[in-house]
């Protein structure tokens, strides 16, 4: 039996996170959406560009995140980088569950948006955690629990 007790991983100060994820999304404008943005397939999860309408101001909102596939539904969680309180993506959608997401090298294409629960959040949670070995010990440095969204297709494209 051992002893030693695993210890909780670190995350990056918060400056560091927000310029990352700054020089991320200016990375994506200057080469037309090509970096960074893969398909699932490439790495067991890919990075997919969501369109939200903002709670507050109505105007279209952009975000890359990643993703799972899980049959047609996009599967991701609203983490936060880990941080406290949830992404304004996710605020956006609980507010108006319809967007746009745009995958690697396919149109643009309607979605509606949902946390998943019970069962189905057990079974995405997995899937993730098969993905990501140390999901949740990033996801204990929460103190509420993060949602995992599903984001299903409508019949038609944008």
């Amino acid at each position: 039996m051992s002893t030693e007790t695993s210890t909780p991983p670190k995350l990056p100060p918060t400056w560091f996170i927000h310029t990352f994820w700054r020089a991320h999304r200016a990375a994506y404008r200057l080469s037309g959406g090509h970096f960074l943005w893969t398909a699932a397939s490439k790495r067991g999860w890919g990075a997919l560009h969501l369109t939200t309408t903002g709670r507050r101001t109505g105007r279209e909102r952009s975000v890359i995140i990643g993703y799972l596939e899980d049959g047609d539904d996009l599967v991701t969680m609203a983490m936060n980088g880990w941080s406290e309180g949830h992404p304004a993506w996710w605020l956006n959608l609980e507010a108006n569950p319809d967007a746009v997401v745009r995958l690697p090298g396919q149109a643009p294409r309607r979605v509606r948006a949902h946390a998943a629960s019970g069962e189905e959040r057990d079974r995405l949670w997995l899937r993730w955690a098969a993905v990501d070995k140390q999901l949740d010990d990033f996801a204990a440095l929460r103190s509420v629990e993060t949602p995992v969204v599903v984001f299903e297709p409508y019949a038609e494209s944008v």
